[in-house]
């Protein structure tokens, strides 16, 4: 008997809530409120009934009315996700112009310094620089690479590792 879901489901209702709990109740009924399914006489009081609540079950009639949309609380994550990497490339470019104003403010400086204009050296690093990031749009990094991969790498066709350790050199 005691692994009947009825049973479970009980023990599971005579649970303390938590605040975690209380907070994600109270957000759902904010939702219901903002779609207009509760007035917000009826908002109010669910709320109040919500953080005062001491147990899983006696949260669940405060919600158990109201509809749960996944598809939107799936989509949002989804997208802030895609927007994160865009952002990130969008981060790359404000560095590359970052750099370019302090190389052309070196170069402006020194021809003010020498009396004429130097070669417009900046132009080379910048080029390379932003090539680079253009081509970081047609060969993204590759994500989910583990550790195991990058030292499955470092081992030659010995399989020897070598006793060099990573910060070793000037090169690490």
């Amino acid at each position: 008997m005691a692994t009947d879901p009825a049973h479970r489901q009980s023990r599971s209702d005579a649970l303390r809530a938590s605040d975690a709990e209380r907070d994600a109740t109270a957000k759902l009924l904010a939702t219901a409120l903002s779609e207009g399914r509760l007035g917000l006489e009826e908002y109010e009081q669910r709320l109040t009934e919500a953080m005062s609540a001491r147990t899983r079950g006696e949260l669940v009639p405060l919600t158990a009315d109201l509809p749960v949309e996944r598809s939107t609380t799936e989509s949002a994550p989804a997208k802030k996700k895609d927007d994160s990497g865009w952002r990130e490339y969008l981060n790359e470019w404000r560095t590359w112009a970052g750099g370019a104003v302090i190389m052309v403010g070196i170069w402006g400086v020194t021809s003010v310094l020498s009396g004429s204009f130097n070669y417009f050296w900046p132009a080379i690093p910048l080029a390379i620089w932003g090539v680079i990031l253009i081509a970081g749009l047609f060969w993204p990094d590759e994500e989910g690479k583990d550790d195991e991969d990058e030292e499955d790498e470092d081992e030659d066709d010995t399989g020897d590792t070598g006793d060099t350790k990573k910060g070793d050199g000037w090169w690490g």
